[in-house]
């Protein structure tokens, strides 16, 4: 993607040099986007997130805040030239990107103090034309009207409407200090308008031999960083163009995220966010998935996190998805209930005549009952919670089951006691033992 740029942008500041335009490759997002899994209630699992930032910022409202003074031609030139590129590999990597062109001289310049040339569009057509109807000329002395220009496209004067939910960079290049009042504005005003719409400034300061540098107050830089941007304090006119790119994909990038989730499922990220790094670099996290203890065994719960960058809304490949299921731990019940005889009727010695009713409950559907003889290990089933069993023991007899009459189900021939193993839909298990009490002597 811009990882070259980031380079590149080193250098620039390091020494001025050459930045090339590198072709774009996209790979941003969560990862991993879905994770499923079952767990247990008032269990914790782990994993390993990554959230790759983009190397430009989601949605961008990009605002060229251009010197237009006297020693600014060639500087601007580069830029006329390179406009195009500019435009289409930023929307190559971010297609909602918007850009708007705004101009300052000097406060003896007239109506050229400030001008916007163009509010936010995704036209290149329009970007192109703003541009190329920059002349560089005036300025009077060196000091420009800067401060002025970056107080009106922010909150104080309201130049620039940018979109909700946008990514607002103010790519600031000019080649001069700028007079602190300016059109009535000090650098601390400039700087509260900036931030007041969450603007990241992109300063870059033009080597052109006219003037004394943007930086020369200390101006440019100061705002860079309240802003949260980056300054470049040595390009030369030819590199402008390259620059602006290579800002574009060196700013910080502060990650945080909306967690939505089910009643009884909760997300927690370690570190904590928000995180901030440079843009086009990866937040590693250790995500928490805790199921709550009283959580509906055997439910399926999801959470859905919306990772943000810069505050905004990066699309689809920075949302992810957890969905679990809770396990079923709970053991269902099990007894041996009061049986019926052939007419439905419950005789007063029902556990001498070997009458019993398979008894199981579970908190969810889908539990079976089996029995089996405790002296030879042979067993039945499975059968429904309910059925209704007339139990033999005989010691010589060979243990079956098989199919009773009137309302008793099965008519089931043990020697010895029938143990009774109630099963639920999650393999829990639970167990009774029905007798048949000895001959009175």
């Amino acid at each position: 993607m811009f990882s070259t740029m980031r380079r590149g942008a080193l250098s620039i500041a390091a020494a001025g040099a050459l930045v090339a335009t590198p072709a774009l490759a996209m790979g941003a997002g969560v990862s991993p986007a879905t994770y499923d899994a079952s767990v247990n209630p008032g269990d914790t699992v782990h994993l390993t997130k990554t959230v790759s930032t983009p190397e430009i910022p989601p949605k961008p409202d990009i605002v060229l805040v251009v010197d237009e003074t006297g020693s600014m031609g060639p500087a601007i030139a580069n830029v006329k030239s390179e406009m195009g590129s500019i435009v289409s590999t930023v929307q190559g990597a971010q297609p909602q990107a918007q850009f708007a062109i705004a101009s300052y001289k000097d406060v003896g310049d007239g109506a050229e103090f400030f001008q916007v040339e163009t509010g936010l569009t995704g036209s290149q057509a329009t970007a192109q034309t703003a541009i190329d109807s920059l002349s560089a000329s005036g300025g009077g002395d060196t000091p420009e009207g800067q401060i002025n220009a970056l107080w009106e496209v922010g909150s104080g004067g309201n130049a620039i409407a940018f979109r909700p939910d946008s990514s607002r960079i103010v790519v600031w290049f000019g080649d001069a200090s700028g007079h602190d009042p300016s059109g009535g504005h000090s650098e601390a005003d400039a700087t509260a308008s900036l931030t007041g719409v969450g603007a990241q400034v992109i300063a870059i300061n033009v080597e052109s031999g006219g003037a004394d540098g943007l930086n020369a107050t200390g101006q440019a830089q100061r705002i860079a960083a309240a802003t949260s941007g980056t300054f470049f304090p040595s390009v030369t006119p030819g590199n402008v163009a390259s620059t602006i790119l290579a800002g574009l994909g060196n700013l910080p990038a502060e990650v945080t995220a909306n967690v939505s989730c089910a009643t009884g499922l909760s997300i927690a990220f370690t570190p904590s966010l928000p995180q901030t790094v440079t843009s086009g670099s990866d937040v590693v996290l250790d995500e928490a998935i805790t199921v709550a203890a009283d959580a509906p065994q055997g439910s399926t719960l999801t959470c859905t996190t919306t990772f943000l960058v810069n505050g905004a809304e990066a699309g689809p490949e920075f949302v992810q998805t957890v969905t679990i299921k809770v396990n079923d731990v709970t053991p269902p019940t099990v007894s041996c209930g009061p049986g019926v005889n052939p007419d439905g009727v419950t005789p007063p010695g029902y556990k001498k005549a070997g009458f019993y009713q398979l008894v199981a409950a579970d908190n969810l559907p889908g539990t079976t009952v089996t029995v089996s003889d405790t002296a030879t290990g042979a067993t039945f089933g499975p059968y429904g919670p309910g059925t209704y069993i007339k139990m033999t023991q005989a010691l010589g007899a060979t243990p079956s089951s098989v199919p009773f009459e009137g309302m008793v189900d099965w008519h089931v021939t043990v020697r010895g006691d029938l143990l009774v193993t109630a099963t639920d839909a999650a393999g829990n298990t639970a167990t009774a033992t029905c007798t048949v009490p000895p001959n009175k002597k």
